[in-house]
């Protein structure tokens, strides 16, 4: 790690048991995020990004295993924390805003119960100022706080999001890991809750993984990105350099398929095939049977993880073929 990484998963593999064996869901995935820093984790459905979520903070269901890898933060491996030590480390350190965050509000209970109970739990605030600490975050994440003793069907989904965030912030972590937080909210409401969470991280120094498959959120919000495929980051860099120059067929495809105002299209670009069956046997390059480039080393030799510019890797045989198309 450099000095200004808080950060790394190296290496991280984590698959799923089934009749068929393993899914490799996560295989080799490897990251780093700096302080104040948003990154953006891309692909479609499927692709592994939640398994990478909960991997990091040791929350994968019974049927999952983490195979292999190492996550870094200030240098300490969170694998080979204890659950107890973990329990230390969720919320207060790092915090996540789960997929579907706005089904995860208890209905019977108020925000400000929800939100009292992980500040108590973790004992970052006395119970006799607890009133005072919501009022705060309330506050930060642009909420009336006389909102706080409302329960979570009196309020809009935007509000629900935001006490989400909020929630999150609770204890005042470092890292906030956030699973798709714009899922279900109109555009106008999603654009205020990226605002709200590019602000955050400047107002508090945080470092935020953004989880997503739209790529507008990720152009809009993120410093740097990692484009995953099939359980493998396919492409990462600084959000300029890979949105500008992508040098991966998987990135390329994502970015055409994309509608341009000023473009008169009677169709759409897409990605034809579907992604591979990952209990199966893999070809060496995941991509393989959707790439236009490909070649039969692409289904023998897995291509390397190189850097092509600075600040920018791919992971491809054929790089330089596609930076000129």
């Amino acid at each position: 790690m450099n000095a200004n990484e808080i950060l790394q998963v190296d290496g991280l593999k984590s698959y799923y048991r089934s009749p068929e064996g393993h899914l490799k869901a996560v295989d080799g995935v490897s990251f780093a995020i700096e302080k104040k820093q948003v990154m953006g984790l891309v692909g479609e459905s499927g692709c592994g990004k939640t398994t990478v979520a909960l991997s990091m903070m040791k929350l994968l269901p019974t049927s999952a295993e983490i195979m292999g890898g190492r996550v870094l933060f200030h240098g300490e491996d969170l694998l080979k924390k204890t659950e107890d030590e973990m329990a230390n480390i969720r919320w207060r350190k790092i915090s996540i805003i789960f997929q579907g965050a706005l089904n995860s509000l208890n209905p019977v209970l108020s925000v400000r119960e929800q939100i009292a109970e992980a500040m108590l739990a973790h004992k970052t605030v006395r119970a006799d100022s607890v009133d005072e600490a919501i009022d705060r975050l309330f506050n930060a994440v642009r909420l009336d706080p006389n909102r706080k003793n409302n329960y979570p069907h009196e309020l809009s989904g935007g509000m629900k999001q935001r006490v989400m965030i909020a929630m999150a912030l609770a204890c005042n972590p470092e890292i906030v890991i956030a699973d798709e937080p714009t899922t279900a909210l109109d555009v106008i409401v999603q654009r205020r809750v990226l605002e709200l969470i590019r602000s955050l991280c400047k107002e508090l120094e945080l470092a935020v993984v953004l989880i997503t498959h739209d790529l507008s959120v990720v152009a809009e919000l993120c410093d740097k990105v990692a484009i995953m495929y099939a359980g493998k980051i396919v492409e990462s860099g600084e959000i300029y350099n890979v949105f500008e120059s992508p040098k991966h067929p998987y990135t390329q495809g994502l970015l055409r398929s994309l509608p341009k105002m000023k473009e008169k299209k009677t169709e759409i670009s897409y990605i034809p095939g579907s992604v591979p069956d990952l209990t199966g046997t893999l070809p060496a390059c995941r991509f393989y049977s959707r790439c236009p480039y490909a070649q039969k080393i692409c289904a023998e030799k897995e291509p390397p993880f190189e850097v092509v510019s600075p600040g920018h890797q791919t992971a491809c045989h054929f790089w330089k073929e596609v930076e000129q198309s």
